[in-house]
């Protein structure tokens, strides 16, 4: 069996780890991979968004199955695309994936079909978009509409915060064309988590709820970036509230997708926030979280391929998804002044003492260069560990951590300790 798996980070890195486990004994490939997928699977150098010629790969080579990573070629397409050329692909169309891509579609979907989430205004003209926020000084969250990785959404505690947010992203293009239209939206308050499930088109199948650590500091200090650590399971998400948000949120939004006549074949990514008056939607993403995915995969059960394969074949009530007990933590080795400027090339030292058995060291921002592995993005590794509890593998992480090493790294020193708290 041949799976391609598109992506080069370390959510990629993690699905091809679990993907080589599988009792289906697949031929892994990569693209375009990193240092570390490379001791795993084939990587090819084609670009993600590069959509006709990885399809071209997936034929000449006989994919039997192609898993995507990141957002942006869900957006572009790449499921129609494969699926008009015979290919078996994961993953939504890009009709049904705007629920990621538009933020504004995303909005207005949830008011339609009636999934909680905060009041919100868009926006075309950046005149008519200041004009609003001088009418009233609350606080707000200003967010890009399309996609920006991640970093799009600025949250405001009064209006002046507001007018500079609008005016990074519609003036100044921070962004992008992201930026062509933003969202105004009421400031919600709360615990966030992230709530993920498999998707049939119909049926779900539920992942532990994770909580991501987007601030680059201790404390939730500092700028937004793509994630510097996440957790699982995280306790604000108590059975009783994941079977609400099953119920008011993930089964709504798969139930509405299929009746527009768009059913999301994928995995679904509610970022949720737990107000007082329940859960409430942030944003919807249409793919495998990143770095939700690292602590995630350690604790699946299941066998990875199985359940992909029932998601595309329609029978994901009938398959085996399980999930053990205990936790998993994941810290992100950062190149320091990330999320901002940042060197590369950097020699990565220490990933040979990294023998825990209940450890994983995924690659994201990573190549090979003269038989080492060198740092190449900003977020650059994400060690990830799993034991009975949240502590104990919070401890395994951090004694991990300390054995890798390379010149101005970064990490935060206290991820998953929210989850401690009350213990």
């Amino acid at each position: 069996m041949k799976i391609l798996v598109i992506g080069s980070g370390g959510r990629e890195h993690a699905l091809v780890w679990k993907l080589a486990q599988s009792l289906h004994h697949p031929q892994l490939f990569a693209a375009p991979g990193n240092g570390g997928m490379a001791e795993l699977a084939r990587c090819i150098p084609i670009a993600a968004e590069d959509l006709k010629e990885l399809r071209d790969f997936a034929l000449e080579e006989g994919m039997d199955l192609t898993v995507v990573g990141p957002e942006v070629p869900l957006a572009l397409g790449i499921v129609d695309l494969f699926q008009s050329s015979g290919l078996r692909i994961f993953g939504p169309t890009t009709a049904a994936a705007q629920i990621e891509a538009s933020k504004a579609f995303a909005k207005e979907f949830m008011r339609e079909v009636g999934i909680p989430t905060g009041d919100f205004h868009v926006f075309e003209d950046y005149e008519q978009a200041l004009a609003y926020l001088r009418g009233q000084d609350r606080p707000w969250v200003v967010k890009a509409d399309g996609l920006a990785a991640g970093k799009g959404s600025i949250v405001c505690d009064n209006r002046q915060q507001a007018e500079e947010a609008l005016e990074l992203i519609m003036v100044e293009r921070a962004f992008g064309a992201a930026g062509d239209r933003v969202l105004i939206e009421e400031r919600l308050y709360g615990e966030e988590a992230s709530c993920l499930a498999f998707s049939d088109g119909k049926h779900l199948a539920l992942f532990p709820a994770t909580q991501d650590h987007k601030p680059a500091y201790d404390g939730d200090q500092g700028p937004n970036t793509g994630g510097m650590g996440c957790y699982a399971p995280a306790p604000v998400v108590t059975p009783e509230l994941q079977e609400e948000i099953r119920c008011t949120i993930l089964e709504p939004a798969i139930r509405g997708l299929a009746e527009r006549g768009t059913p999301y074949q994928g995995v679904l990514y509610a970022g949720v926030i737990i107000t007082k008056e329940g859960p409430k939607v942030l944003e919807f993403n249409c793919r495998f979280g990143d770095p939700e995915t690292q602590p995630q995969v350690p604790l699946l059960e299941s066998d990875l391929v199985s359940i992909l394969e029932a998601c595309m074949d329609g029978r994901l009530e009938r398959a085996d998804a399980h999930w053990q007990k205990g936790a998993a933590v994941c810290v992100v080795l950062a190149s320091g002044g990330y999320p901002g400027d940042y060197e590369r090339g950097k020699p990565i030292f220490g990933l040979d003492r990294i023998t825990d058995p209940q450890t994983a060291v995924f690659h994201a921002g990573t190549a090979r260069r003269d038989g080492g592995i060198v740092t190449h993005g900003g977020r650059v590794l994400g060690v990830t560990s799993w034991d009975t509890d949240i502590a104990r593998a919070i401890e395994r992480v951090y004694q991990q951590v300390k054995l890798i090493n390379f010149e101005r790294m970064h990490y935060r020193t206290d991820i998953g300790a929210k989850a401690l708290r009350g213990q």
